[in-house]
């Protein structure tokens, strides 16, 4: 079977890359029956020139190759007929901008594997780059905070080498006696708290969180059974309300009266309660300043997040009276940051790590006869239908 890196093609670029080259030369060691090539790229955070110096063949056409191994979706007219295909496309929750992309990988017979529905058989992901969301994203959120409050400046991401750098600089500034609150507990979540450790600021309770006053900086995560609660008022269940979240209502509001900086970590579902709204962000004594938003989700459960930001211009302010967007350091302002690609500030330690899962868990399963049933699932389309698991999208790719 031949494999194929191929070029990131969307727009804006992204430098990220399934495989780094030491990674390939141990897929290439590991399963010697596989052929590994590599489609020449001039954005890629790995140059050509360090892929062909590991011996692996770099060249401009990987059309003779089956599986197509890349990041972000592919632009419809470089989409080659009758492969297997490896991306993010944005389609399982009917994302109404890549519906033609779905219809077009069916009408070419594309075999479609989703890097997110890469599970575990309980559906838990395998794979993927919410660690480096949650590192990127967290540390952004402090940089807003410094050039807000004019307390320090921190460089932005994307010009740092990899994350040891990005930690030095955290080394260098100090933290004010502020409550920050974190949400999540999954690998975005667990990304942020990376940094909030590495900064020294103490994890605390939230039982002490919610009541006491402290002299120094402090954290807390929470879980979705904290910041939201059933309406009869019986202890809630986890696992039940991923099912079904009806009979729930936010808990977040206690929360959000002790809080001055929120990381949202977290994974929301369909039908789940918000976890604040424009109202709630009203209330005198809603005290939440500085809002990163790593879930992304706009419109949703975080009423600050009203449209993503960018790399460029990571910032803005939303003023809660008003509903508006407003400058970032405006005066009453909830300062909003809600990079919708944060990984890509990070591309080699992004990429070396998204390479140690797709090793470990994908490429296996192409020599096993997909024994762990890894591929099965992630398996969206065939012979030009969805599979049964995906047939949920049909309507969505009739355009119903």
């Amino acid at each position: 079977m031949k494999f194929a890196i191929i070029k990131e093609r969307k727009n804006p670029p992204d430098r990220r890359v399934v495989f780094s080259p030491e990674k390939l030369a141990e897929a290439n060691a590991q399963f010697s029956e596989a052929t590994f090539k590599v489609e020449s790229s001039d954005i890629r955070v790995f140059t050509d020139k360090a892929y062909a110096g590991k011996g692996f063949e770099v060249t401009d056409d990987v059309s003779d190759c089956d599986v197509m191994i890349g990041v972000k979706e592919v632009p419809l007219d470089h989409l080659i007929p009758n492969k297997k295909y490896f991306f993010f496309s944005h389609t399982i929750k009917k994302q109404p901008y890549n519906r033609k992309l779905l219809q077009i990988m069916l009408a070419k017979n594309i075999e479609m594997y989703d890097h997110e529905v890469i599970t575990k058989d309980n559906g838990g992901r395998l794979i993927g780059f919410g660690r480096y969301a949650g590192l990127v994203g967290a540390y952004n959120g402090f940089r807003a905070l410094g050039l807000r409050d004019e307390l320090f400046h921190l460089p932005k991401v994307e010009t740092l080498a990899d994350l040891d750098a990005v930690k030095k600089e955290l080394d260098k500034i100090t933290i004010p006696n502020i409550k920050i609150l974190l949400s999540g507990t999954g690998k975005v979540a667990y990304g942020a708290k990376e940094i909030l450790d590495h900064l020294g600021i103490k994890e605390v309770s939230d039982a002490l969180y919610l009541t006491s006053k402290f002299t120094e900086p402090v954290y807390c995560m929470v879980d979705v059974m904290e910041y939201s609660k059933r309406v009869d008022g019986k202890v809630g269940d986890k696992y039940k309300f991923y099912n079904d979240p009806s009979g729930y209502e936010s808990n977040f509001m206690p929360y959000a009266k002790e809080t001055d900086f929120f990381i949202a970590g977290h994974f929301y579902g369909d039908g789940a309660p918000f976890l604040f709204t424009r109202e709630d962000a009203k209330h005198p004594a809603f005290k939440i300043n500085l809002v990163a938003d790593i879930s992304c989700d706009i419109d949703g459960p975080v009423a600050s997040t009203i449209r993503p930001s960018t790399i460029a211009d990571p910032f803005y302010g939303y003023d809660p009276q008003t509903e508006t967007e407003v400058a970032f350091n405006a005066e009453n302002a909830i300062t909003v940051m809600a990079v919708d690609n944060l990984p890509c500030e990070l591309p080699k330690d992004a990429s070396e790590g998204f390479g140690d899962m797709f090793l470990t868990h994908v490429i296996p399963a192409f020599y096993n006869g997909d024994k762990d049933g890894v591929l099965a699932r992630a398996k969206m389309t065939e012979n030009g239908k969805l599979t049964e698991r995906y047939s949920y999208l049909q309507d969505y790719i009739e355009g119903k």
